[in-house]
């Protein structure tokens, strides 16, 4: 998924290239941000099983929850502190606390935010997790961290999916598993955090509409393709599936969120990041550092 978002800013400022993704390929590529995003999300529930989760025991699920809405939380206060606009912040918070670029676009989409939007939110939680993949693993031995432990840490505090395995790989088979298992498990939050901020959303367009007198269109309560995430996590945790159409459903949501992913990469313009990006890269930093620690403490408490 890094490589996706990677190959899109490289052909959105390759000379030549740029011209194509910002002209001809435009709308094909902001139809690949958007709703390809959405059947990713969906088929993303089928790598989270339930007993799995539960395996992890009570503690654990509570610790990782906290994580999650305490980094969410903290995020969004620095971005606030850094006056990054209210949307930027959610996203940026969104991200980083849950699952990435992934996480941005259910974000995005729950709260009908313009995909312009979440260009910045995109680019940084990626050079973030990119980061991490280097760095986390030069930190195992000084901080005497167990195979199980660094795990439970990669798990808790790296953004993607794909960058957690390719972060707690260095460290061996156990502590690839115990990190797979946390990580989903941020993954499943998805759901409610997605569902409550279609509520919030939901409530302040009936506000607003109240206000203006006008009737306005009110947003689902719940977003099809979060129900259908909840319904691919019933679908996996029931056993009914065997390993081939677990298989095939991982390729297919490799596929589609690669190309959300480019499609979402492709919108970013390396000079403008630089010349405008300087407080998000600050907020991007101190967020990344924030849930390292969070997420240390936890994998201590889970796995130590």
């Amino acid at each position: 998924m890094t490589l996706a978002v990677v190959l899109g800013v490289l052909a959105a400022n390759l000379p030549g290239a740029g011209t194509w993704t910002g002209g001809r390929a435009r709308p094909g590529l902001d139809f690949a941000g958007k709703h390809l995003m959405r059947g990713g999300i969906v088929l993303l529930g089928l790598k989270v099983s339930v007993m799995d989760v539960l395996g992890l025991g009570w503690l654990a699920l509570v610790l990782i929850v906290g994580v999650v809405a305490a980094s969410f939380g903290g995020t969004y206060a620095i971005s606030r502190l850094f006056r990054l606009p209210p949307v930027t912040s959610l996203l940026v918070a969104t991200g980083f606390s849950i699952c990435g670029a992934s996480a941005i676009g259910a974000m995005a989409a729950v709260r009908r935010i313009r995909h312009a939007e979440t260009v910045l939110p995109v680019a940084l939680v990626t050079l973030c997790g990119t980061l991490a993949i280097g760095v986390l693993p030069l930190l195992a031995q000084p901080l005497g961290l167990t195979a199980t432990v660094f795990g439970a840490w990669t798990g808790a505090s790296v953004h993607d999916v794909g960058q957690v395995v390719a972060t707690a790989q260095t460290a061996g088979t156990a502590a690839l598993a115990v990190a797979v298992v946390v990580k989903l498990t941020r993954v499943l939050l998805l759901a409610p955090v997605a569902a409550l901020a279609g509520v919030h959303h939901r409530n302040g367009v009936r506000a607003l509409g109240a206000e203006d007198g006008v009737a306005e269109k009110m947003p689902p309560l719940v977003p099809l393709f979060v129900a259908g995430f909840v319904a691919m996590v019933v679908l996996r945790s029931t056993g009914w599936l065997s390993a081939g159409w677990l298989d095939l459903g991982a390729a297919l949501q490799d596929i589609l969120l690669g190309a959300a992913l480019f499609g979402l990469g492709s919108a970013v313009r390396i000079r403008t990041l630089l010349h405008t990006g300087g407080p998000a890269l600050l907020v991007a930093l101190a967020s990344w550092l924030l849930i390292a620690v969070l997420g240390l403490a936890a994998a201590f408490l889970i796995a130590g």
